[in-house]
């Protein structure tokens, strides 16, 4: 009997392991990099607040938690359910659908800091639709660089 000895086809599982091995090691570094060098996740300020209305005027009393800097915050107002057709940029002194000269931290001559004991205040002028009418829900979502920060409701109250 001869024995016949193949060594053609073994030579190649090893090549082919050392290649998919690099492939691998490559590939991972790669999604190290990218995910080391991406957005950094920015945890947004922790804070208690509270909402109060009272016929066109809405305040928001900063009562407990981190200071939030104003100029990253958004503020979206809705009235039963239905949004603001004009919101309040924040800060302001004068926008449409505002009454001028906001109290707090929204006022654009303030300090940029929202701290514990701040009350910011802005009044919904006539011409902005809803109206804030005692009775009405208002709700109020506050978010800085996006990302939520609280979400508020009260009833309008009669002045």
């Amino acid at each position: 009997m001869s024995s016949v000895v193949r060594h053609a086809g073994r030579g190649m599982a090893p090549v082919a392991g050392v290649l998919l091995i690099a492939i691998t090691v490559v590939l991972a570094g790669g999604v190290a990099t990218a995910a080391l060098d991406g957005p950094s996740a920015t945890v947004p300020p922790s804070a208690v607040l509270s909402l109060s209305a009272t016929d066109d005027r809405i305040a928001i009393d900063h009562r407990g938690g981190d200071p939030i800097d104003v100029a990253d915050v958004t503020v979206r107002v809705r009235v039963d359910g239905e949004p603001l057709d004009e919101q309040p940029p924040v800060p302001f002194f004068s926008a449409a659908g505002f009454r001028p000269g906001p109290t707090g931290p929204f006022n654009a001559a303030s300090d940029d800091a929202w701290r514990v004991g701040d009350t910011a205040t802005f009044r919904v002028a006539g011409t902005n639709d809803p109206t804030l009418e005692p009775g009405r829900t208002v709700a109020v979502e506050i978010t800085a660089d996006g990302q939520p920060i609280a979400s508020l409701e009260t009833v309008v109250e009669a002045g």
